[in-house]
């Protein structure tokens, strides 16, 4: 048993070890005799191809690391975590722009930036749901042997099958929602800036105090490589995790922007503009750990996490990414300022706040059926789509792109509304339910410990 978990580990681990090296090669060590330029003739198709196999190993490590853990922290928490590292890749993406924006403000390069942190932002957000939470909802119910996973409702008509979700996300689904909410009242301000940090900072501050109060769950629900680790001392368990937190979260920071950029290049190649290439393309690339990380949950039957996984990634890039981009900005500047964006990128963060709360509305009755994710699905992808005809001139709307995106925002709010209106009920209990988790949280009752091992 041991030699097949060091056989699997090694597997990943060698996955990553290419893109290393030549990071390590080029970049880590260059004044031991090395020549940076026998790897900077890389291809740009070889350098999206090597960095991208190296952040699916990562990935895989990270999914490893995360269920591991929960044997000694909260499942929440653990998930949270799981969440931040797979997102910092598109953490480190949006940085670089706002920090750009910064040094040269008040330049046409600077009020560029500004608005590529922006788009870079709205449009990691809004793959986040619109590919992510659909996709997965989808593979979730229509992938192979989907009748062992006891998340899946089967129900007669045409999509009409269902992916339940666990009610303990209640709270993760009010948190977000109250990030949502005081995303609408971002581009009244002009720009990011101290108050939407203070606000959305200080929500996942508060999210985090309550998860990391809550009980460890003690029962045995993993497989495969978790199952083995988690059967570790508990030393060599927790040096474990740290080992894999930090290996992978390191591959992924270091591979991520040349795979981003490579996509770029190449889609440049192809005609693509590079301003739609940064809102879609760079955030696609930066995203795609967490969704191959919540892809391997679900197929191992583990749509709850997987599901979980997903809205903190949500919750924590809808609060941290962007209350945190102004003091990269501030402090690229040498002063306190907000993060300035033009009138189309107000309305692209409307788009991804209007976005946010049908999806919210999706989930108050804490399932989404199949429908629901192809609705989800098609509006976002046909958002797109007409963008980026629009942008080629393949087609010409009587209306502007900024209005095009307010009336997509319009769509996603009406059905948001009657989503609430129809299931207020359900969002009753859900608050609820919130309430009591943080209310158990703080009501002074002693968790139980962890017996070591």
């Amino acid at each position: 048993m041991k030699r097949r978990l060091l056989g699997t580990i090694a597997a990943a681990v060698s996955l990553t070890v290419p893109w290393v090296a030549v990071w390590v090669l080029t970049a880590g060590l260059p004044a031991v005799g090395y020549d940076p330029a026998l790897f900077a003739s890389l291809s740009t198709l070889a350098t999206v191809a090597v960095s991208g196999v190296s952040i699916l190993g990562a990935a895989f490590l990270l999914a490893w690391a995360a269920e591991t853990a929960e044997k000694d922290v909260p499942r929440a928490f653990a998930i949270a975590i799981l969440a931040v590292l797979a997102v910092a890749p598109e953490y480190a993406v949006d940085a670089l722009y706002a920090w750009n924006a910064g040094q040269f403000a008040g330049t046409q390069r600077g009020i560029e930036a500004g608005n590529l942190a922006v788009a870079n932002m709205t449009g990691a957000n809004r793959i986040l749901i619109g590919l992510g939470w659909s996709g997965i909802a989808l593979f979730t119910i229509f992938r192979r042997k989907s009748d062992e996973d006891p998340a899946v409702k089967d129900r007669a008509g045409f999509l009409r099958d269902a992916v339940s979700i666990d009610p303990d996300i209640s709270l993760e689904i009010v948190f977000l929602l109250l990030a949502t909410l005081w995303a609408f009242l971002v581009p009244l301000n002009g720009g990011i800036d101290i108050f939407d940090m203070l606000i959305l900072v200080g929500l996942y501050v508060a999210y985090i105090a309550i998860v990391i109060r809550g009980d460890v769950e003690p029962e045995d629900v993993h497989t495969g490589v978790p199952a083995a680790l988690q059967r570790l001392p508990r030393p060599a368990r927790i040096a474990t995790i740290i080992l894999l937190f930090a290996y992978s979260g390191f591959v992924i920071f270091v591979a991520v922007e040349p795979f981003a950029h490579g996509l770029e290049e190449l889609g440049t190649e192809a005609g693509i503009p590079p301003f739609f290439m940064i809102q879609w393309i760079a955030p696609l690339a930066s995203e795609s750990p967490e969704l191959i990380v919540v892809a391997y949950l679900v197929n191992k039957a583990r749509s709850t996490a997987g599901f979980n996984a997903l809205i903190s990634s949500k919750l924590n890039q809808w609060t941290l990414l962007i209350g945190t981009l102004v003091v990269v900005y501030s402090l690229a500047l040498g002063e306190y300022g907000a993060l300035p964006f033009d009138s189309k990128q107000s309305a692209e963060i409307w788009l991804t706040a209007a976005q946010s709360f049908f999806a919210i509305a999706l989930l108050v009755n804490f399932e989404v059926t199949a429908w629901e994710a192809v609705t989800l699905l098609v509006l976002f992808v046909s958002q797109v789509f007409l963008e980026f005809a629009v942008i080629r001139e393949l087609i010409v709307l009587p209306i502007t792109t900024e209005e095009m995106l307010l009336v997509y925002s319009a769509v996603y709010m009406v059905l948001g509304l009657l989503l609430f209106v129809s299931r207020r009920e359900e969002f009753r209990l859900l608050l609820e339910r919130s309430i009591g988790t943080i209310t158990s949280a703080f009501g002074g009752e002693e968790r139980p410990q962890q017996a070591d091992d």
